[in-house]
C-alpha cells in the first residue's frame, strides 16, 4: 500500500521576508516603547513619591490640592486615607511594573521575576481599593462622569490584578502574560492621565476643561486616560502572535512609534519643568 505523507504547504518566497521583518518589526518597536514608558513612568512615580510624600513630611497636606481641588481636607480622615494608599502605591507600580516586562530579567532571575511580582499585584489592588474608597467616601470633585470613569478604573485594575496573579499560579504563562500586559496598561494611566493633560492645556489653552473638572474634555478624559493603552495593550497582544496577518503587525508596530514619540516628547517637557524639581527637592530633604 502506498503511503501518502501530507507535507505542509510552505509560503510562498517573497512573503517569508516580509513575515520575518513584521515580528521583527513588532518586536522592537515594542521594546522601544517599554524603555520609554520605564523610563518616563519611573521618573513619574518618583515625582507622585515626592511630591505627596514631601507634603506630607513639610506637614504641608493643603499641597494635595493643587493638581486636583479637595483631595486633601482635614476633616475626612478616611478619604484621605484611601487616596494616600492610591498614590503610594502608584508611585511603587509604576516604578516597578517595567521591570516585570524585561525578558531577559524574567529567565535569568525568575525568583525575583516572582517577588517583584507579587508586590506590584499586592500594590495594584491596595491602589484600586485606596481609589474606590475616596470615591465612594467623598466622590470626585468632577461629579457623576467622573465618579463613573475613576471607578470603572479601580475596578478594572483590581481584577486585572487578581487575573495577572491567578494565571501565574496556575501556570499558564500566556494568559499570564497577556493579563500583566493589560494591568501594566492600566497602571500607567495616571501617568498619562497627567500628560494628556499637560498637553491639552499646552496646545488648546484648556478648551473644554474646568477647574471642577466637569468639562467637555474632562468627562473624556475621565475614561480616555486609559481606554485607549487597554487597546493598544490587545492589539500588541494578538500582533505577537505568528497567527497574526502581516497588515496587523505593521499596523501595530506604527502605532507603538507614535506612541513612543508622544511620550519621548512629554517626558522631556513634563521632567524639566515639573518631575524633576519636585524630585531633587525631595532627594534634598531625604
Amino acid at each position: 500500500m502506498t503511503k501518502i505523507i501530507s507535507e505542509p504547504v510552505p509560503q510562498p518566497v517573497a512573503k517569508q521576508p516580509l513575515t520575518n521583518w513584521s515580528l521583527k518589526a513588532i518586536r522592537w518597536s515594542g521594546v522601544l516603547l517599554v524603555i520609554t514608558v520605564w523610563v518616563s513612568a519611573a521618573l513619574f512615580g518618583l515625582y507622585i513619591l515626592a511630591f505627596y510624600a514631601s507634603a506630607l513630611y513639610e506637614d504641608k497636606m493643603d499641597r494635595w490640592n493643587q493638581v486636583l481641588p479637595r483631595l486633601y481636607e482635614q476633616n475626612s480622615t478616611t478619604a484621605t486615607s484611601g487616596i494616600g494608599l492610591h498614590f503610594a502605591m502608584g508611585g511603587i507600580i509604576l516604578v516597578l511594573g517595567s521591570i516585570q516586562l524585561i525578558k531577559s530579567v524574567r529567565l535569568r532571575y525568575p525568583a525575583l521575576h516572582r517577588w517583584i511580582g507579587r508586590i506590584y499585584v499586592v500594590a495594584s489592588v491596595l491602589a484600586a481599593l485606596g481609589g474606590l474608597t475616596f470615591i465612594v467616601i467623598k466622590g470626585t470633585i468632577g461629579g457623576t462622569m467622573m465618579n463613573i470613569g475613576f471607578a470603572l478604573y479601580g475596578v478594572l485594575m483590581f481584577v486585572a490584578a487578581i487575573q495577572t496573579y491567578r494565571y501565574a499560579v496556575a501556570g499558564n504563562l500566556d494568559r499570564h502574560r497577556a493579563w500583566a500586559l493589560r494591568l501594566y496598561a492600566l497602571a500607567i494611566g495616571s501617568w498619562l492621565y497627567r500628560m494628556d493633560y499637560g498637553f491639552w492645556i499646552l496646545l488648546t489653552d484648556g478648551l473644554g476643561h474646568t477647574r471642577t473638572f466637569s468639562g467637555p474634555f474632562d468627562s473624556v478624559m475621565a475614561f480616555f486616560f486609559y481606554i485607549p493603552n487597554l487597546l493598544v495593550a490587545e492589539v500588541f497582544i494578538r500582533a505577537r502572535s505568528y497567527k497574526a496577518s502581516l497588515v496587523l503587525r505593521f499596523s501595530a508596530s506604527l502605532v507603538l512609534l507614535l506612541a513612543t514619540g508622544f511620550l519621548l516628547l512629554g517626558t522631556y517637557y513634563f521632567t524639566l519643568y515639573y518631575w524633576g524639581p519636585a524630585i531633587v527637592k525631595w532627594l534634598s530633604l531625604a
